[in-house]
């Protein structure tokens, strides 16, 4: 009696007063003691709703439903067909959908849609893996921000290929500790791309000039990732490099010279495949052939041996890897004897090397002076401290 009541209220009623009734008769049928008759006649009602001209009507009726496991299922169905303010509050707390209506939802829902399943509680893998395909920026992000969301490390590789230009979601990634390293230098290439790309764009520097900054810039910060990476994760990072392009000439004789010898020996490894062991070990022999016919096999251009050469002989008599800094800051004494060596051999050719090992030398003194001007005020502040203490 009391539904028959209210569909025949229902039909005049303004529709502020129909979406309170709407939103009352729900929890009603949610959490009052209805007779099975009543509960079916509430059920009938809510169905008719389904059909109410007043979006204000459907949201109330999805509001007090989303979250409910005792929802009939077709009205919860029906809500999440509807328009995305009105399907978004189902989508992102309901129980009754399984992994595949949320894919298929992703799939062929709006922006909002996405957002509201990518902030469900306990996100499944298979429906992030559809957020970080299709989705939009936006939902990516939350997604990312889910701090109970499944997400596996090819999705998150998804993501950053469509969206590591965008900040919002470089930052999110940035703060992830299951972020490999792999993908870090991936979010640097996007990082430097997009720096090089608004410097030139407001033409504060021609376009080669910003692309070539940005490169070495990039190039720092790999060796910084590169010298915190686990030796079991050094060679997927290589390889990762070597198939993106970035695992260049410049890259490895740059390590080198820094004193990253892992990421040198894993970067000849994988260019020659060859075993890390075997490489490491004629690496360390002393004879020229065997380190010649190394590098010829690893593909990397003969212009380039004789600074890899001389790097290696004095890296080989010690004293020149121990230079503050550690294995991601270049090092200023290997890299002035290589260039010595380098620049009493014949030019032609070797004009490009000896461009790129003044760069690294011009570099690597900045460097040492920035480490030295830091030790200074670091003391001057000890002083200080101790001045004041007596």
């Amino acid at each position: 009696m009391i539904v028959r009541d209210f569909l025949d209220w229902v039909r005049t009623a303004p529709a502020g007063r129909r979406a309170e009734a709407t939103s009352a008769l729900a929890r009603a049928y949610l959490y009052s003691d209805l007779s099975p008759d009543d509960a079916a006649a509430a059920e009938g009602a809510m169905l008719m709703l389904l059909d109410d001209a007043s979006p204000l009507v459907r949201r109330a009726l999805a509001d007090a439903l989303a979250a409910s496991p005792s929802a009939p299922a077709a009205i919860v169905f029906a809500l999440a067909a509807d328009q995305p303010q009105i399907a978004a509050p189902v989508l992102a707390l309901s129980p009754l959908f399984i992994d595949a209506d949320l894919v298929d939802a992703v799939a062929t829902g709006a922006g909002p849609v996405q957002a509201a399943i990518a902030n469900r509680a306990s996100l499944p893998r298979p429906v992030a893996a559809a957020i970080a395909e299709v989705g939009t920026a936006e939902s990516c992000l939350l997604l990312l921000e889910n701090a109970t969301a499944d997400v596996a490390p090819f999705s998150i590789d998804r993501i950053v290929e469509r969206y590591g230009h965008l900040a919002a979601i470089r930052e999110a990634l940035v703060g992830r500790q299951d972020i490999a390293a792999s993908t870090r230098m991936t979010l640097v290439a996007k990082l430097s791309e997009t720096l090089a790309g608004f410097v030139s764009a407001r033409a504060w520097l021609d376009a080669e000039r910003a692309r070539r900054i940005a490169r070495e810039a990039c190039e720092k910060a790999m060796l910084v990732l590169a010298a915190d990476t686990p030796t079991t994760q050094m060679r997927p990072l290589i390889h990762h490099l070597r198939v993106s392009g970035q695992l260049t000439a410049g890259l490895i004789l740059r390590a080198l010279l820094s004193g990253n010898v892992a990421l040198f020996e894993e970067a000849l490894a994988e260019l020659a495949d060859m075993p890390v062991e075997r490489v490491c070990a004629l690496v360390q022999d002393s004879s020229n052939a065997t380190l010649r016919a190394l590098f010829d096999h690893a593909g990397l251009p003969p212009s380039t041996y004789p600074a890899f050469r001389v790097a290696i002989e004095a890296m080989r008599e010690g004293g020149f890897i121990s230079e503050p800094g550690g294995a991601a800051r270049l090092k200023r004494r290997m890299i002035e004897r290589v260039l010595t060596r380098c620049e009493s051999e014949a030019l032609g050719e070797l004009e490009p090397l000896l461009t790129l090992l003044r760069r690294f030398a011009t570099e690597a003194a900045r460097e040492e002076a920035r480490l030295f001007c830091d030790e200074l005020v670091a003391e001057a502040f000890e002083d200080e401290q101790q001045d004041e203490a007596a």
